[in-house]
């Protein structure tokens, strides 16, 4: 139930469909005679459907949050007691937003891990996520890709009844405690690892940041203007949009 509220608390944010509400508002609102509040509504609407569908959006916004915990080499990672990788839409996992889908350029969560465990940074790899949608857990596709790349199995332990970053960090908590192991890598998105790193903040665990590569670049050779708008870059938005949303509610919490 939490994770259905969840997601139509986030899927309320979505530009396309904060517009209609706003629509819907403003036609209210001229029932009511109101007109010119029903037309700064209107407005306000479609400039924010529009804001978000024009790269140079998503770069400053985006890019900010990914800038906040850099990539690191796997050598120069520190060693600690466990890898720690968060599931959540791990499908995607594109080299960069503004470029196709490329199955062979994309750079998963589970190869990340992996990379660190061959490295020897940790003995470990736990996988935190339950199953969003479906029956199948991130967990559980994380780990036979882990599996593939040579990881043993004994060496992966699965969470799966987690349904968001908060839970991840909490459940995560609770089974390192029982195996009384306290430093982590975290492994998740770079988008990701602002909100993960605050829900992690919250437990008993030392964790240190370990993201994939930043994924919102703008190459010079790209043919489209950073400021003409697209329906990739729209849907894109949400993703960017929950993160703040996220830290916003993690912010407000701190101070209640």
């Amino acid at each position: 139930m939490n994770s259905l509220l969840n997601q139509f608390s986030y899927s309320l944010l979505f530009p396309p469909n904060v517009m209609l509400v706003l629509f819907v508002i403003a036609v209210l609102l001229l029932l009511l005679r109101r007109r010119f509040l029903a037309s700064f509504t209107f407005i306000l609407g479609f400039l924010w459907v529009l804001a978000w569908s024009i790269p140079v959006t998503t770069l400053y916004a985006g890019s900010w949050l990914e800038s906040r915990y850099t990539f690191q080499p796997k050598l120069e990672s520190p060693t600690v007691d466990a890898i720690v990788v968060l599931g959540g839409h791990i499908q995607g996992n594109r080299a960069n937003w503004f470029e196709p889908y490329d199955k062979q350029s994309i750079v998963s969560r589970e190869s990340r891990a992996a990379s660190l465990y061959l490295a020897g940074r940790a003995p470990l790899i736990l996988l935190s996520g339950g199953a969003l949608e479906g029956n199948i857990s991130d967990t559980a596709t994380m780990a036979r890709s882990l599996r593939a790349m040579g990881i043993p199995s004994n060496a992966i332990i699965e969470e799966t009844q987690s349904q968001n970053t908060r839970e991840n960090a909490t459940l995560t908590d609770q089974a390192l405690s029982t195996l009384q192991k306290k430093s982590v890598l975290l492994v998740t998105s770079a988008l990701h690892m602002p909100r993960a790193m605050a829900a992690f903040e919250s437990t008993s665990i030392k964790a240190t940041a370990a993201p994939l590569p930043a994924q919102i670049k703008w190459k010079p050779e790209f043919v489209q203007s950073p400021w003409q708008p697209n329906l990739q870059t729209l849907f894109a938005s949400r993703s960017i949009i929950k993160e703040y949303a996220g830290l916003i509610i993690y912010w407000i919490e701190s101070y209640l």
